[in-house]
């Protein structure tokens, strides 16, 4: 088993690189899990979204 891990700062570019990877392989997908997270900066709320896929080549 493999994983493919992908961290993007906005969810909608997340979504790409997921979708990307999908398209690029034939492996067996195990199991997709999503993270998000924050944190502030000053003034700013930083976010992070993740996935990590499982996949069997």
């Amino acid at each position: 088993m493999k994983v493919k891990v992908i961290d993007e700062a906005h969810e909608l570019d997340l979504e790409k690189a997921v979708n990307q990877f999908l398209e690029k392989t034939d492996a067996e997908i195990v199991d997709i899990k999503f993270q998000v997270s924050t944190s502030v900066c000053g003034e700013e709320q930083i976010y992070c979204f993740s996935a990590l896929i499982m996949y069997r080549d």
